[in-house]
């Protein structure tokens, strides 16, 4: 295949890809090796999954770019293996241990410390993590042993359940808002038991509206045929199920896929929208009767010739 059909054909990728990311792979090398195995050019990811943690990672390509963002704000859920009575620097298995306690923890005393936890939190974020002071991430600091004063952060808890009881390292799941640290939860729960606790292990089960049940993994991947890969990429509107939906017709499809604003009969606020074919045109805002454009996306180009349609006739003799 020559250069410029490759490019195109890259070009042609659209869509979401729920990927299964293994341990010890950074977020922006899974990204990078799913983009080669598809062989698209544009290319992002919706929020990074630390290297020591698995589980879903959504990908994005082409026009499914433009909502990655959707799903910094969504709600997370992971499963986490909670190590008991060790104390470590950075809160997770990575770190130095810097303390060890007896543990004598029952089932009980467990899931009475959980039910504290769950709801709305204050939560102090870890000096091991990307967040920046006068432009430098913690992590960086505490490499030189330095520690700064960091503003606590309202975090919601909306789940906290035991999954499996183990009297030294027990599996719960953690459905959170967007910023919470699942390993300042896991030192903080230990911490409310007496004996100290890090995070053992990490994985992620659900973004949003995804779920791990749709994720592939890199190695099966790599196993397909690029056809059957691209086969498996969600539609661009995968990361917006959580948005309520309008349908315009044809003629105020045509308008608002011009950037212009149309009359419609929708709810307030943020909206999906679509064209009469059931074609995704972007996400708009409405307010009152009119949908503003807030994001479009790129529609394929109408064939050479084809004819103009009444309704398209009245869009050129309004505009």
């Amino acid at each position: 295949m020559r250069p410029s059909a490759m490019r195109a054909a890259a070009d042609a990728v659209d869509g979401v890809l729920a990927l299964d990311k293994p341990l010890g792979v950074s977020s922006n090398t899974a990204l990078q090796h799913a983009r080669r195995l598809l062989q698209a050019r544009k290319a992002g990811h919706t929020g990074t999954l630390d290297p020591l943690a698995s589980g879903l990672l959504p990908l994005t390509f082409g026009e499914a770019t433009k909502f990655s963002a959707d799903l910094l704000d969504a709600d997370k859920q992971y499963e986490a293996r909670i190590a008991l009575g060790t104390v470590t620097s950075t809160g997770d298995a990575e770190g130095e241990v810097l303390q060890t306690r007896p543990v004598a923890v029952t089932r009980e005393q467990f899931e009475g410390v959980l039910a504290g936890f769950r709801g709305d939190q204050q939560q102090v974020p870890p000096m091991h993590s990307a967040l920046k002071r006068d432009g430098r991430p913690l992590y960086a600091l505490a490499r030189e042993g330095i520690e700064v004063e960091r503003a606590p952060r309202q975090v919601r808890i909306l789940r906290l359940e035991l999954l499996q009881w183990d009297a030294q390292a027990p599996l719960v799941v953690v459905e959170c808002s967007k910023g919470t640290y699942v390993r300042v939860l896991a030192q903080d729960i230990g911490a409310a038991l007496g004996c100290g606790a890090h995070l053992m292990a990490l994985r992620r089960t659900r973004v949003g509206p995804l779920g791990l049940e749709r994720a592939v993994s890199l190695d099966a991947l790599q196993a397909l045929a690029l056809e059957e890969r691209r086969a498996l990429l969600l539609a661009s509107d995968a990361l917006l199920a959580g948005v309520p939906a309008v349908r315009l017709d044809a003629a105020a499809a045509r308008s608002f896929g011009h950037g212009q604003r149309v009359c419609v009969d929708a709810p307030p606020g943020r909206l999906r929208v679509y064209g009469a074919d059931g074609r995704l045109l972007g996400l708009g805002r409405c307010s009152g009767s009119w949908l503003e454009p807030a994001r479009l996306i790129s529609q394929p180009a109408a064939p050479a010739g084809a004819a103009t349609t009444e309704s398209e006739m009245a869009i050129k003799e309004a505009t």
